[in-house]
């Protein structure tokens, strides 16, 4: 369970952890017997408070009503539900999703997913802010002629359907400089991933960049020159056949290139290509409901 993992990791930056869900207390507490959870999971009797928030999941109903073979109620089950029907004890999920509170209760961010086989996994969650979150993931160390670069998970393993990071921190050597989004004519710093079937990459994230002016050519541009770090969040496909696919493997890796082109403040340099990798063990994914025997 990612969440357990995390449990301490929450608890040295004074987080804490809980879940809740429609499940009665029963079933609950033999799914935290099964699996050593040690955090609060709290029993939603009815739903009364995932209706209050406004997080119900309409879709199992509407799939088990008269509009159960509407194609717009259909679609919306595969995508909020399951791909593989829905049962009456589906009726009082909530939509997946992640609150992180401050001390006095006040929801400071909150993450929902877009489908019901990916979740965002606490590390992921909590490097957004800039935290190297799981004490086992090593860095992998990296000198070029321009910059000083570290690369490392957000996790050291994860499970299909699940969201994460691979990180770039890349500190410029002293009165160097690499073009930020937005420069033109110049080689953009950049991640490029290999093509993986069983990975969805998104949209690189970039910290803010500052403006540079260039003497000898009289331009401003955008550019990184302090100590920067590069996002690249992944999704492992969490599909049934994904998940045949990855079944007997142990690990999976991630690999691509660093892209940058460098510059002083009297020249700039031909454009640079870094290999860069980061391999991840594949954690196994509880797909049973709380309290019933995995098969």
């Amino acid at each position: 369970m990612e969440l357990q993992s995390q449990v301490k990791q929450l608890r040295d930056k004074g987080l804490g952890l809980a879940t809740i869900s429609y499940d009665p207390v029963e079933t609950l507490t033999a799914f935290a017997k099964a699996h050593d959870i040690t955090f609060p999971m709290l029993a939603d009797l009815g739903s009364v408070t995932i209706k209050k928030f406004g997080l119900l999941n309409p879709a199992p109903e509407w799939a088990l009503g008269p509009d159960k073979d509407d194609p717009e109620v259909q679609g919306e089950v595969r995508k909020y539900v399951s791909v593989v029907g829905v049962r009456d004890f589906m009726v009082g999920i909530a939509f997946p999703g992640t609150f992180i509170l401050d001390p006095q209760g006040r929801v400071k961010q909150r993450f929902f997913e877009d489908f019901y086989i990916e979740r965002n996994t606490v590390s992921n969650l909590l490097i957004k802010p800039g935290d190297k979150t799981d004490a086992a993931v090593a860095g992998t160390k990296i000198s070029t002629a321009h910059l000083d670069i570290t690369t490392y998970p957000s996790a050291s393993g994860v499970a299909p359907g699940d969201r994460f990071s691979v990180v770039v921190d890349v500190g410029p050597h002293s009165k160097i400089h690499v073009y930020a989004p937005g420069a033109t004519g110049y080689r953009v710093i950049a991640m490029n991933l290999e093509p993986n079937p069983q990975i969805r990459a998104l949209p690189v994230q970039y910290p803010a960049s500052e403006i540079y002016f260039f003497k000898p050519l009289n331009e401003r541009v955008p550019v990184f020159q302090k100590p920067f770090r590069l996002l690249q969040e992944l999704v492992l496909d969490g599909t049934p056949q994904a998940q045949q696919a990855l079944r007997g493997k142990d690990s999976i890796t991630v690999k691509g290139t660093l892209e940058y082109q460098a510059c002083n403040d009297k020249e700039c340099f031909n454009p640079v290509s870094v290999p860069v990798s980061w391999n991840l063990n594949l954690r196994p994914l509880i797909i049973q409901r709380p309290g019933q025997q995995q098969k």
